[in-house]
């Protein structure tokens, strides 16, 4: 995060009652941001010096959640479930109508928010709020449209129908570098099905989590229902672990590393539990030779350089052929070099810090690793001078295409550009690194888009043409394949994810046929 005048002293930690301004020294609490003019917008989302961060129908909790905080806090939520699963689907959309408008009433302090706490330039702050107003708007849709078909029954006077009932609970682990967004795509979808949720936010965004969580808590009592329909519980790995080994947590989905998310679905399946996994991308362009340069440039810096290389989809690697290769390099170094960086806050800026100084050493890292596997550095690389986490966005030239480096996912904007020299090896170098998240090619060629599309093309969850490998729309269903971890969120026929099918035959005639002909008599 940029450095700010003072501390950023607002923490979801920081757990107890509130006590009176008169026990604790002036000087400490003119520290607080929300005690300055600047920042006297973080009321309006109902912060306060201390905030607790836990909620199952009322706020409370000590420092970090802890066991006993999660097992009261499930035990409510499964009981308000009894509720919600009773209420129509149509009327469950109508209460996550309600939220997605009370979303769009905070929008600009809910996204500068986010801005603030995750470190995001302002516009994705709030594009990812409008996110989440998008996927409500979606799922009152769906609310009305979930349902299984009536199957034609071999046997007559039958009828052969699909009967999809709520898992129950659903566990929502997020990450930082989305932290309303991923929310938004599982709570909308999973509520208008009929479950409840229970949401554990990354530690390092926890004021964002308790923020919307009181706008949602609010939609809910409003409407006489119990709070704890969407509980929180702002925690550690330990509350992670109990949500994945605990039997009463139906589904759980989870946002974050393959290495922690294969941990996840390790303790999850030893229960014979469901997961969704949203993990790691290793993500490509591929600009063939007839590419639109004047599409693939932008599109290659926005999607390696957008939330400075801290998105799941962030372009890592550009495969470009090599009779147009040095020309793309030249005109993506120009383009880098018109990157505007600064406060994320200045509606002029397109490039902010990365999240943490942890993020800042990993960047540093794979830069001289890229250098030793024999990459040369054509921009960027270094450390910028100024406060804060930030970090030049950085073009590496030169690697193997199998090189170790191109193929660890690093969470910052540093972007490997290979030659290569046809069709078959640039494909199958877009499906050798272990991920399969988003992939785009740039092509005019009508065959070769549909090959990309097809058995023998991309491997991945994400396969584009001619735009990013990020910015996905709400209305596709968002996930990938291999360690990306599989399963899908967000739109198409994903609400299936957060529902239990039944097959059901019923007869309503007078005999009694068997199948496949079978007599038993």
């Amino acid at each position: 995060m940029w450095r700010l005048p003072r501390a950023l002293c607002v923490h979801a930690a920081k757990t107890s009652k509130l006590p009176g301004p008169w026990s604790r020294p002036a000087a400490f609490m003119s520290t607080l941001l929300i005690n300055q003019p600047q920042y006297a917008w973080l009321k309006e989302l109902g912060l306060r010096e201390e905030n607790e961060g836990v909620y199952n129908g009322s706020w409370g909790g000590r420092g970090e959640a802890s066991v006993a905080d999660y097992e009261e806090t499930v035990k409510k939520a499964k009981e308000a479930w009894k509720i919600w699963a009773d209420i129509p689907a149509p009327k469950r959309g109508e209460i996550v109508r309600q939220i997605g408008d009370a979303l769009q009433e905070k929008i600009q302090v809910l996204g500068s928010l986010v801005s603030l706490e995750m470190g995001k330039i302002l516009v994705e702050g709030v594009g990812e709020v409008q996110e989440y107003v998008d996927i409500c708007d979606y799922a009152v849709g769906l609310s009305r449209m979930i349902g299984g078909p009536i199957l034609p029954s071999e046997r007559p006077g039958h009828a052969l129908i699909e009967q999809w009932n709520p898992v129950g609970l659903v566990g929502i682990i997020t990450a930082f570098n989305f932290p309303v967004a991923v929310y938004g795509w599982n709570n909308a979808i999973a509520m208008i099905c009929g479950n409840v949720c229970l949401w554990k936010g990354a530690p390092t965004t926890s004021l964002i989590s308790v923020a919307v969580t009181k706008i949602i808590a609010k939609v809910l009592e409003d409407n006489k229902l119990p709070g704890v329909i969407c509980s929180l519980t702002c925690g550690g790995a330990d509350i992670g672990t109990a949500m994945a080994k605990d039997e009463r947590v139906n589904l759980l989905s989870f946002t974050g590393s393959t290495q922690v998310g294969k941990q996840v679905a390790l303790m999850v399946q030893e229960r014979f539990g469901r997961s969704l996994l949203e993990l790691g991308g290793n993500n490509a362009i591929i600009a063939f030779e007839d590419a639109d340069l004047s599409l693939v440039v932008p599109s290659a810096r926005f999607a390696a350089v957008g939330t400075a290389g801290q998105r799941c989809t962030t372009a890592r690697r550009l495969f470009v052929h090599e009779s147009i290769h040095d020309e793309v390099v030249n005109r993506l170094k120009k383009a880098y070099a018109q990157i505007r960086v600064g406060n994320p806050w200045d509606s002029n800026v397109l490039y902010g810090p990365l999240h943490t100084k942890q993020a800042v050493s990993m960047f540093l890292g794979a830069v001289e690793e890229a250098k030793k596997e024999g990459g040369t550095v054509v921009y960027g690389g270094k450390v910028m001078d100024r406060p804060g986490n930030y970090v030049e966005p950085t073009i590496v030239t030169g690697l193997a295409h199998d090189a170790s480096i191109a193929h660890t996912e690093t969470f910052a904007p540093i972007l490997y550009v290979f030659k290569f020299k046809n069709e078959e090896e640039v494909f199958a170098w877009n499906n050798e690194v272990k991920q399969g998240l988003s992939s785009s090619i740039f092509t005019k060629d009508l065959g070769r888009i549909f090959r990309w599309l097809g058995p023998k093309g991309s491997d991945c969850g994400i396969v584009n043409v001619n735009i990013p490998t990020s910015g996905a729309e709400i209305g596709g269903a968002f996930g990938g394949e291999k360690h990306t971890g599989g399963g899908s969120e967000s739109g198409s026929d994903a609400w299936k994810h957060y529902m239990r099918r039944s097959t059901c035959t019923i007869n309503y005639s007078k005999d009694l046929p068997l199948v496949q002909g079978i007599k038993f008599q």
